[in-house]
């Protein structure tokens, strides 16, 4: 579904990333892990076409997009769950969602991806006109997937899903990441978590100081000396 090949990335002088290569096939989960500054998001936010590569190709389904504004990228079946959250906090939740569904691919099922959001988060539902940035941490991060999927993407993003929230919480964001790949969605997940997310994945990249340097199944990764050294403390 997702080639990337030779991935080079600037901030001014300072190189994001160098030379990225991976795949992402249809209906797998593929974690990207890595210590802070080691070029996950910058990786993220490249494929969704918010930051400009110096070199290296993206395709998605066969088709380039590399160089795409990212609102194309977008309406092409590619979404991310940002990290922060990045909700509008002064609009409802139902404003919110529906921001969510302004793009062309998502307007003719925007009523049917609203009851499907709200079946998978009963508490959006009780909350639907309530200010989003009156949620507590977990429900933004509820309505943040939420917002997502009402642009019906084909590959989600997930940027630190679990980043400030609760050990509780957590636990039902992971459940939502494997319930809707469960149901057919791709997905790729950066996440602080290492194992957690290396349990949920099919398969995993490491990245350090913004280039690609192990790659393997998810058990591959988790029985990694350097992996468990470097990321579990084991």
């Amino acid at each position: 579904m997702l080639e990337i090949r030779g991935l080079d990335l600037f901030y001014g002088d300072a190189q994001a990333l160098a030379g990225v290569s991976l795949s992402v096939a249809e209906h797998e989960v593929v974690a990207i892990v890595g210590a802070n500054g080691a070029g996950k998001t910058s990786l993220i936010r490249a494929i969704a076409g918010m930051e400009k590569v110096a070199a290296g190709s993206i395709v998605f389904e066969g088709k380039p997009i590399t160089g795409l504004a990212s609102s194309r990228i977008c309406d092409m079946g590619i979404a991310q769950v940002a990290e922060g959250r990045q909700i509008f906090p002064t609009l409802s939740v139902l404003e919110n969602l529906e921001m969510g569904a302004v793009i062309p691919r998502a307007r003719d099922k925007r009523k049917d991806t609203l009851e499907r959001c709200f079946h998978l988060f009963p508490k959006l539902r009780s909350r639907i006109d309530q200010a989003a940035g009156t949620l507590s941490g977990g429900e933004q991060q509820m309505l943040a997937i939420g917002r997502c999927l009402m642009g019906q993407p084909r590959l989600m993003m997930f940027d630190e899903p679990s980043l400030g929230l609760a050990p509780a919480v957590v636990s039902e964001m992971f459940k939502i990441i494997r319930d809707l790949h469960a149901e057919g969605m791709t997905v790729i997940l950066v996440e602080q978590n290492v194992q957690t997310s290396l349990k949920l994945a099919d398969r995993g990249y490491v990245l350090e100081n913004g280039g690609v340097v192990l790659s393997g199944t998810g058990t591959e990764l988790l029985n990694d000396p350097g992996v468990r050294q470097a990321y579990l403390g084991l």
